[in-house]
């Protein structure tokens, strides 16, 4: 969840109108599968009734530590949970839960994970490769910039980090850790800032797409995108919203195409009577086109600018 802490408030990107979009029901069951800070949680339970329950999941335990301490004044209806979005079902299951009124999944990186150098999410601090969302796994940056090879390197720079000079970043990385293993995002962003020879006037830092990339396939996240996708519109019940926020073009067109896909359409057969074309369940897409920050929200949180909104209804059947 991207925030912004420029006046000491956390604000999530497209608050109210994910919130607007989702349509809360005050005796709703909800999930917030990537609950960070727990700024789009507050805004639900704030609509939500005495009978109405928020659960909120996240694989970040100091995440999960911030945000129940900013949620505990609602009491039982907040319900946190530690794990990933694309397990939701699992997760709701044995909360003893099958069927919920909303969810709402953004795929930003929170400002604390960017903000403390010690996570290694940042190229603006210098700290360790790290980039776990989960502190609890194996894999870290360092890991994969230091033992993946060229070839692999090169293939998800390219792929999740949409990086054209790729095959020279993965170069400079192999040469540079048969010297010495690469431990900082300091010396990273160094390499790839020399092999994309410096900034040329570039707005953009050049260790961007890389650090994005990497990030991505520490994380699993093109593919807990598309699983979580799935969990959640599984335990929609017939008139729930799911209120999706990407952040680059890779996570929007998961999103879009997932939607498009589960949309799908009535087709009239020759012999009569017609059949449905698409995945099932089927949707209805609330938003046709995705929703973008107003110039005012982007001038308060210049890190809301990349975030994109897209909302569907699960139909019946």
């Amino acid at each position: 969840m991207w925030i912004s802490d420029g006046t000491h408030v956390h604000q999530s990107v497209l608050l109210k109108e994910t919130v607007e979009l989702l349509g809360v029901r005050e005796d709703g069951v909800y999930v917030d599968g990537t609950l960070g800070s727990g700024g789009h949680a507050e805004a639900v339970l704030e609509r939500l009734g005495p009978g109405g329950v928020l659960y909120g999941i996240d694989r970040d335990a100091d995440a999960l530590a911030r945000s129940g301490q900013r949620l505990a004044r609602f009491g039982s209806r907040f319900r946190a949970l530690h794990g990933n979005y694309a397990d939701m079902e699992r997760l709701l299951g044995e909360a003893g839960v099958d069927a919920v009124d909303g969810v709402v999944m953004d795929f930003g990186v929170s400002s604390e994970q960017l903000d403390t150098a010690a996570r290694g999410f940042s190229f603006m601090q210098d700290g360790p490769l790290d980039m776990r969302m989960d502190q609890g796994q194996a894999l870290t940056a360092a890991g994969v910039v230091n033992t993946y090879p060229e070839a692999g390197l090169r293939e998800l720079l390219w792929r999740l980090g949409e990086e054209r000079e790729a095959r020279r970043i993965a170069r400079r990385i192999v040469a540079r850790r048969e010297q010495e293993p690469l431990a900082t995002t300091g010396a990273l962003a160094a390499l790839i800032e020399d092999a994309k020879g410096g900034r040329r006037g570039r707005r953009q830092h050049p260790a961007t797409q890389s650090f994005q990339a990497l990030r991505m396939e520490v994380n699993g996240e093109l593919d807990g995108i598309g699983r979580g996708l799935q969990a959640g519109l599984r335990l929609l019940k017939t008139g729930g919203r799911m209120a999706v926020i990407s952040f680059h073009s890779l996570e929007d067109r998961c999103v879009k195409q997932f939607f498009r896909e589960h949309e799908g359409r009535w087709e009239a057969q020759a012999a009569g009577g017609e059949r449905w074309v698409g995945e099932l369940p089927a949707v209805q897409r609330i938003t046709r086109k995705a929703v973008q920050p107003s110039p005012d929200e982007c001038a308060v949180n210049p890190r809301a600018r990349s975030s994109r909104l897209r909302v569907a209804e699960r139909l019946a059947g």
